[in-house]
Order: structure tokens, then C-alpha cells, then sequence
């Protein structure tokens, strides 16, 4: 007797045992992690963001061979670590814990749109907003450089004109407004170089397109409609007519790397969309060379504000083939290009959702046993969430404003600052390489690094 009690004395106290020692084991290798993710931010190579992932997904595969054999609850334990070293590199690769570190003042209300550039040596950020004016912003200098006041309403949209800085190299910047026109500015000389007055009402976005050197550009209308430019000629190629209120946003599918045809007289080439989000609550796609309407897709309850395609790039981690918006009714939506339906919603914001995009970022998701993409929102909430794209559950992380002033995240983008040299001294404790800037309601532009 007093053997077998001894036998399940013992027996109890390995089965109390192998949880702590798992927990021991994984607790080595978090804090393994995290200590190598430390040192590798103090690096100043140009894949150090690449490395850190690699010694992640490493782990996991080893933690899969190692631990195969242990049961459902050390599975979970390690899984959870797991979960909580991604959300760690994502706070730590874009510095979330620092303070904003760059603050830009001038505007004089909501800033609509910004976008990033690097030219020659000089790092910039163009801007525009309800106080009808284009500003040109020096990131290394901190100080603004050029004013564009033209515009006789509110600026919606700005983007660095990708076909002036390919084929010409000049510093160009694209802007289009309530006052119905698009122009461009010519950054050096500080001149209008151009305007379009195609359509009838106020121009809600414009974007260049990712083939033939950006010679195409997209515009989305108050009248209802899309058109299409050639900026080349300056000619309009194709009016777009489907959506039955305001065109508010829109955005061209990427670069298909294996598309021979982008030279032969076919816009891009075989296989190019645009997406257009409406007051209509619809998300439209169009085929960019016929001009004709492809899929509706429908599921917002109120005006949808953003649209962004997936990166081809993404592949299996959960981007490519995907189109995803924020809307008016506070949640952010997810669809599958392919099957025309809606893979899923996100819930968190208790504001309209007014900026959406897809972040550098990926984490281990659990349910699916793999990896996959996160994504980013921008909210009148004064919030920026992050979320992990196959999943349904609550955001990973969330950015609260600074301060109740900054009424809003307008728009955001997720940029990568060229090497710097030693007089950019505002940039000397940039870690992954990532920085996140946004627009706010109040008028300021601010990044986070």
C-alpha cells in the first residue's frame, strides 16, 4: 500500500511539474526573443526588420517539433507566448512607447491626405486639407517648404506624381479638390504646371497608377463618376458611370510582376482594376481597359471613406486578392476579389472609420496555424487599431491620440525613411525602420518612428 501511494504521490507531482517546466522553457525563450529583438534594433542594417522575423518564425517551427508531444495546455501557453513576442515586435518596430517625434503645424483644419516621397537627398510629405491649401513639408528639416494656395475649395487628395519623378525626374505633386479640378505643382520652381477640368463637381481622390511609370491617373467625383487620365497627353481615356452617389475613394490593384504586356498600346495591361467606395454604401470594381463594372460588392450601412487593394506580395499571409474599406458605419470590411463576397468585419471603433490600410506587419495566428498580415485603421474615434486580418476577435493594438484636440484620425500611411546621414539628427534613434504618419482633424500631420 504504502508503494502505490508512493507511485501516485509521484505521478501527482509530475503532472504538477510538467506545466511549470514548460512554462519555464517557454519563458526562457521569450525573454531569448525579446533580448534579440533588442539588439538588433541597435543595428543600422538594412534588413534588420527581415532578421527579426526570421528568428521568430525559426522558434515557432521549432516549438512545433520540440513540443509536439505535450499536451493541449503547454500547447496553449506557448501559443500565447508566441502571440504576445509578435504584438511585441509590432510595438516595438514602429515605437509605439516613444512619443510622437516629429509634429507638423500649418494647416489650419482637417488635413484630408497626405503622401511620402524621397527625392535626390531630401526626405517630404506633401499634405492637403480644408483650408484649400497643398503644403510641402521637409521631414529631415522639420519645417515646411512650399504653400500651393490655388485652390479655391478644400483640398481632398495629394499624391507625388510617380510619372513626373520616373520619366523626367521632377518633384511634382498631383492635388484635387471640391472646386472640381485637379492640378499639378511643380515643387522646385513653385508653379501650377497644370490643371484638369473634366469633371462637374468636387474631385474626392486621385491616385497614380503602379504600371507604365504612374502615366495613368485615377480620379473619384462628387458627380458620380470615374475617370481615368493619360498624363502624358493630359487627355481623359475613360469615364467610369455606375455608382449612384458620390465617388469618395478608390485605389488601382498593384503590379502584376508577371504581366508581359505593359507596353504594347493596353492600359497596364491584361488584368488591371480600379475599386471605388461611395456614398451609395457600395464598393465597385471596373475593369481599367474596357471601362465596364465588374463586381458590386455590398455590406456597409453607410458611406464607405476608404478602399485599399491587397499587395500581390502578401501572397499567403492573408493580403493578395483582397480589397479592404472603413466606413461611415464604424467598422472596417474585408472581400475576396475572386468570389465577390465578404470575408469578414471588424468592430472596435466608435467612430467612422476613415482611413484603412495595409501595414508591413505580420503575426503567428493561432486558429489557422500560420501566419498572417496585419491590417490598420484610422478613426474619427481618434484612434489608429491595428488588427490581424484572418481573425475576427478585437484589435491587437491601439494608438490613442495625443490629445481630445487632434478631433480625428483623418488619413494615415506607412512609410520607410531612406538612410540618413549624419546631420538628420531628428532620425538617429529610428529603430525597425518603420514609421507610421497620419493626418488629424485638427491640422496637424504627425509620425510616429
Amino acid at each position: 500500500m504504502t508503494d502505490l501511494g508512493n507511485e501516485k504521490q509521484t505521478s501527482t507531482q509530475q503532472a504538477m511539474v510538467s506545466p511549470i517546466s514548460s512554462f519555464q522553457k517557454v519563458g526562457r525563450l521569450y525573454v531569448f526573443i525579446v533580448c534579440v529583438i533588442y539588439c538588433t534594433r541597435s543595428k543600422k542594417l538594412k534588413d534588420e526588420e527581415e532578421e527579426i522575423q526570421i528568428i521568430i518564425q525559426y522558434w515557432i517551427r521549432i516549438l512545433h517539433v520540440q513540443f509536439g508531444w505535450i499536451s493541449d495546455f503547454n500547447k496553449l501557453v506557448i501559443n500565447y507566448v508566441m502571440f504576445f513576442v509578435h504584438l511585441l515586435f509590432i510595438q516595438m518596430t514602429i515605437n509605439m512607447s516613444k512619443p510622437l517625434f516629429v509634429t507638423f503645424t500649418g494647416h489650419t483644419d482637417i488635413v484630408y491626405s497626405i503622401d511620402y516621397s524621397t527625392f535626390d537627398s531630401s526626405q517630404l510629405i506633401c499634405s492637403g486639407s480644408i483650408d484649400k491649401a497643398v503644403r510641402v513639408w521637409d521631414v529631415d528639416n522639420n519645417k515646411q517648404i512650399r504653400s500651393f494656395n490655388e485652390h479655391s475649395s478644400y483640398v481632398y487628395s495629394v499624391r507625388f506624381s510617380s510619372y513626373h519623378y520616373h520619366n523626367l525626374h521632377h518633384n511634382v505633386i498631383c492635388s484635387s479638390s471640391y472646386d472640381s479640378t485637379i492640378r499639378f505643382w511643380d515643387i522646385k520652381n513653385n508653379q501650377q504646371l497644370n490643371i484638369y477640368n473634366g469633371h462637374t463637381d468636387g474631385v474626392s481622390e486621385i491616385e497614380f497608377s503602379p504600371f507604365n511609370g504612374g502615366r495613368y491617373l485615377c480620379s473619384g467625383s462628387h458627380d458620380k463618376t470615374i475617370r481615368l487620365w493619360d498624363v502624358e497627353t493630359s487627355k481623359s481615356l475613360h469615364i467610369f458611370n455606375g455608382h449612384i452617389s458620390i465617388v469618395w475613394c478608390l485605389d488601382i490593384s498593384p503590379l502584376q510582376s508577371n504581366n508581359s504586356n505593359n507596353d504594347i498600346g493596353i492600359i497596364g495591361g491584361n488584368g488591371y482594376t480600379i475599386c471605388s467606395g461611395s456614398f451609395d454604401r457600395t464598393i465597385r470594381l471596373w475593369d481599367i481597359e474596357t471601362a465596364k463594372q465588374l463586381i458590386i460588392f455590398k455590406g456597409h450601412e453607410r458611406t464607405v471613406w476608404s478602399v485599399k487593394y491587397g499587395s500581390n506580395e502578401l501572397g499567403s499571409i492573408g493580403g493578395a486578392n483582397t480589397i479592404l474599406s472603413g466606413s461611415a458605419d464604424k467598422s472596417i470590411g474585408l472581400w475576396d476579389i475572386r468570389s465577390g463576397q465578404q470575408i469578414q468585419m471588424f468592430y472596435g471603433h466608435t467612430d467612422y472609420v476613415n482611413t484603412v490600410q495595409y501595414s508591413p506587419f505580420v503575426v503567428n495566428n493561432n486558429e489557422i496555424g500560420g501566419c498572417s498580415n496585419v491590417i490598420c485603421s484610422g478613426s474619427s474615434d481618434n484612434t489608429i487599431r491595428f488588427w490581424d486580418i484572418r481573425s475576427n476577435k478585437k484589435h491587437l493594438y491601439v494608438i490613442n491620440g495625443s490629445s481630445k484636440e487632434d478631433d480625428g484620425i483623418r488619413c494615415l500611411k506607412f512609410v520607410t525613411p531612406k538612410k540618413r546621414g549624419r546631420k538628420s539628427v531628428s532620425y538617429d534613434n529610428i529603430g525597425c525602420g518603420v514609421n507610421l504618419c497620419y493626418g488629424l482633424c485638427s491640422g496637424c500631420i504627425c509620425i510616429y518612428g
